[in-house]
Order: structure tokens, then C-alpha cells, then sequence
């Protein structure tokens, strides 16, 4: 995520209005049974003036969703389109969340607080509008690993327990419901563009792109651009830097369809997400990614074809070559990003575009051929330390180049612990079998409490590609 902002008094900033009438439709939160408080993200809270909030305020806002003072008086169901696994599906729009309020951070950047779980709407389609217990769990923990190791990723605001029992097919039931609350900067998706674009919406399109550029700022662009383009020229930076710090925390996101697309760069929304229990380009997060689409090493290719889907809506406001001109830069965009944030997580300085992509890929040799998990390569070599057992052909050639290279300051003792923290599905599974067989949510809350640990060990993360301060 971008370095932390500074604790804030609560500054509403509900911007979203002046889009409202064809960007969305005003709903109503279902009425649970209950609302019990499982995770409240004070952290995060103070950053947007929140944290002072009692937990029967918090219930109130965040579970019944009354709304925020001066914010949105009713939350939006917002509206687009989508490629899923590449087919066009026009049928979409939030089913089962909204946006509830947006505020402004330490930082003044401008922040939404969304929701996953909060009932039907009328995009839900045939589906009941609710969220899992184990579903929210499943998000908090991918969230809190993600922003340890320096993904820009929307965060877990709150989890509340509902009281009701929900029927999924892919997961015993009946099982536990809850509400979610996410804090992200910005909700406006690849597939909002694309809506507007089946639409011939060329007015709405217009402001659309001046309201990204306004509340999520980059780079100017080339000498003359139109708005069009310098959007698609920030958004093309942000999303080649969000690829490679997939690739990094060796993340697999499972779902990378156009509606997922953040047009501030920001990763969010975890269905079926896998962090890698070994470097494999072919490992795939989600069941039903037959064909592998989205595995591992084919997200930086599907992250650069939907940016191509968001530059074929932006043709309704600009001619193709500019547009071109942007996504052919995604390429080089990435090998930078994926250098610079391989350094820092390997905790050495760089030292140069060509050599740091040779680092990577000694890495990567010693992970392929020795079978060492991309967690425990990046933790047992940190700062040039070898470990004690890395003694193939593979990690001399790695220890030589690393011998090149001064590391970067950092005695948090995280670095003297045996293992390195990391998030694979099996460690997931242990977490929740005691919250489902005793209401035990300890291990929970510890995780949390690590992996924060293990944030603060890596120290700042690198600004994500493609803003600037507002």
C-alpha cells in the first residue's frame, strides 16, 4: 500500500455524488439478526478519523449501517460491466455490497468505505447478497499478509458476525454469515469504463475520467495529452507495478476479470486466493480456472489485457494511437517494478535495471531447482545472508551476486525467528477450524498480530507506481 498516512480527524467527502445518477442505485443494508463484532481495524480507523468510535457506534455504523455524518445518506449499489475469464458479461453491478461513505486519510487521499455481504441489491441477480463467516476471515488474512509485504491492497475495516445460516455449494452447510467493511482508495473498476462505453455514454465517459483524475492523481503524461490518455498512462503504470508485487508476495489473486480492476491500481475483492507453496508458474487459485487464465505466472498477461479493455472504452474519447502508446510501455513498466520490489523485499539496495532483473532470476533458479518456497528464500537470504543449507550450484551463483550488493539498515528481530511468516491455504484451514468448532478466535487474532510483526520487519513499502500526492 502507500506508505502510511498520518492519524486524521474524520473528514467526510461523499465526491461520488456528483456521478450518482448513472453511476449507481441508492439501497438499503439487509436487516440481520444480529450483529456481533469480530474485527475492528483500528489501525486503519485512525487514518480516516474513525478510531474513536465506540464498539456500540461501530455495530451501529458498520453492521446497521446508519450512515456517517455529512457522508452518503444511503449507501450505492454502483454499476458496470465486465470481461469474466474474457467473455463480455453486461449483467453485473455490486450484488452483494455498496459503497457506504468516502472520507478523506491523513495523506488527503480520498477513501471509500465498501462493503461485501450487506444484502441484495439490484445487480444481486439470483444470489442472496451475503457473505460467509469464513469468507471475511479468508479476506482479513489475505489483506493484512498483502500489506506486509508491500502489495497495494484495500484493507479490512471490520468484520461482523450476522446470525444468519448461509447455503454455499462449495463449502459445508449451513455456515456462518457475515458483513465486511473495506477501506480502499477508490471503487471505480475497468468495467465501470466499459459500461459506459455499451452505453455510448461519451458525457458520462468524460466525466468519469476527469473525477479519476482528480481524486486519484498521477504523472501528467506526454506533452498534450488528452485526459483519456493520461489516465490510461497512470492507470498503466499502477497496474504493471500491482503485477509485479503479485509476482513478489507470491500471491495468486484467482480472479483477474475486468470488474476487478481497480482504476486506482489498488488490489482488492478475494474469492479463491493462494499464496504459493513453491515457485510455480502454473499454480491457479481458484477450482475453476480450468485452463489456467489466471495462474501465477500469467497474471502480469491478463493485468495487461484488461488495461487493453479499459484503452478500447477510452476510444469513445480518444483515437487509438495514444492510447497504444500507453499500453506498450506496461512491459518495461513491470521488469522496473518487479526489480525495485524484489530488492526491497530481499532487503538489499539496488543497484541497476539490468542487474536486479539478474538477481531475480537467480532467485528464481535456486526456488526451481531446490525447491525452496519463494517465503522462506526471501527470509533466509535477506540482506545477502545465506542459509546454512543452501549449498547447491544454484545458490553459489546467488551467493556470488548477492556478495555485490549492500544491504539495506534493519535489526527487527522478526529476521532471528526460525521461519518466516507466511499464508499458505493449509494455515488458513487451522485458523478457522477453531472459530467453526468452538467460537475460538485466537488464532485469528494472533495471525493478525504477526503478520503486522512482520510488516513492520520489512520496514516502508515502495510507493506504488503511477501517483502522486494530491
Amino acid at each position: 500500500m502507500i506508505p502510511d498516512p498520518q492519524d486524521a480527524a474524520y473528514r467526510p467527502a461523499p465526491r461520488i455524488r456528483a456521478l450518482a445518477d448513472w453511476l449507481g442505485d441508492p439501497v438499503a443494508a439487509a436487516d440481520f439478526p444480529e450483529t456481533v463484532l469480530r474485527l475492528r481495524n483500528d489501525r486503519a480507523a485512525a487514518q480516516v478519523g474513525l478510531a474513536n468510535l465506540s464498539d456500540a457506534q461501530w455495530l451501529d455504523h458498520f453492521g446497521r449501517f446508519s450512515p456517517l455524518d455529512d457522508n452518503l445518506p444511503q449507501p450505492l449499489a454502483l454499476r458496470y460491466h465486465g470481461h469474466q475469464f474474457r467473455v463480455y458479461n453486461p449483467d453485473l453491478g455490486d450484488g452483494r455490497g455498496f459503497l457506504f461513505a468516502q472520507l478523506l486519510d491523513g495523506s488527503d487521499r480520498l477513501m471509500d468505505l465498501g462493503t461485501k455481504g450487506s444484502g441484495q441489491t439490484p445487480w444481486s441477480r439470483r444470489g442472496d447478497g451475503r457473505l460467509t463467516l469464513k469468507g471475511a476471515v479468508r479476506e482479513a488474512l489475505a489483506t493484512e499478509m498483502l500489506e506486509a509485504l508491500g502489495v497495494n491492497t484495500s484493507r479490512t475495516f471490520s468484520i461482523i458476525e450476522t446470525g444468519e445460516a448461509l447455503w454455499r455449494g462449495d463449502e459445508p452447510s449451513p455456515t456462518r454469515s457475515a458483513v465486511l467493511v473495506r477501506l480502499s482508495h477508490g471503487h471505480i473498476r475497468f468495467g465501470t469504463f466499459q459500461r459506459l462505453l455499451a452505453l455510448e455514454a461519451r458525457d458520462e465517459m468524460a466525466q468519469l475520467v476527469q473525477y479519476c483524475l482528480a481524486n486519484f492523481p498521477g504523472a501528467a503524461g506526454p506533452d498534450g495529452a488528452s485526459p483519456a490518455t493520461r489516465l490510461l498512462n497512470q492507470v498503466v503504470e499502477r497496474m504493471a507495478d500491482l503485477a509485479a508485487s503479485y509476482m513478489v508476495a507470491g500471491f495468486v489473486h484467482g480472479v483477474l476479470n475486468t470488474d476487478n480492476m481497480n482504476i486506482s491500481g489498488e488490489s482488492f475483492d478475494y474469492g479463491p486466493w493462494r499464496f504459493l507453496p513453491r515457485w510455480d508458474a502454473g499454480f491457479t487459485a481458484a477450482y475453476f480456472d480450468e485452463g489456467g487464465l489466471y495462474a501465477f505466472g500469467r497474471q502480469p498477461e491478463a493485468i495487461h489485457w484488461n488495461c487493453g479493455q479499459l484503452a478500447v472504452a477510452l476510444r469513445l474519447l480518444e483515437d487509438s494511437p495514444p492510447l497504444i502508446a500507453a499500453l506498450q510501455r506496461f512491459p518495461d513498466l513491470y521488469r522496473e517494478a518487479m526489480a525495485r520490489r524484489w530488492c526491497w523485499r530481499l532487503g538489499v539496495e539496488p543497484k541497476g535495471l539490468d542487474p536486479d532483473s539478474a538477481l531475480v532470476a537467480a532467485c528464481e533458479q535456486v526456488m526451481v531447482s531446490d525447491g525452496v518456497a519463494p517465503d522462506a528464500l526471501l527470509f533466509g537470504w535477506r540482506g545477502g545472508r545465506r542459509p546454512a543449507d543452501a549449498t547447491s550450484e544454484a545458490a553459489n551463483a546467488l551467493a556470488d551476486m548477492l556478495a555485490g550488493y549492500v544491504p539495506t539498515p534493519s535489526d527487527h528481530p522478526y529476521w532471528n525467528d526460525d521461519v518466516p511468516q507466511s499464508m499458505l491455504i493449509e494455515e488458513v484451514e487451522a485458523i478457522w477450524a477453531p472459530i467453526a468448532e468452538n467460537d475460538d478466535w485466537s488464532a485469528f487474532h494472533a495471525k493478525i498480530a504477526a503478520l503486522r510483526r512482520t510488516g513492520a520487519a520489512h520496514g516502508p513499502a515502495p510507493m506504488p507506481a503511477g501517483h502522486i500526492e494530491g
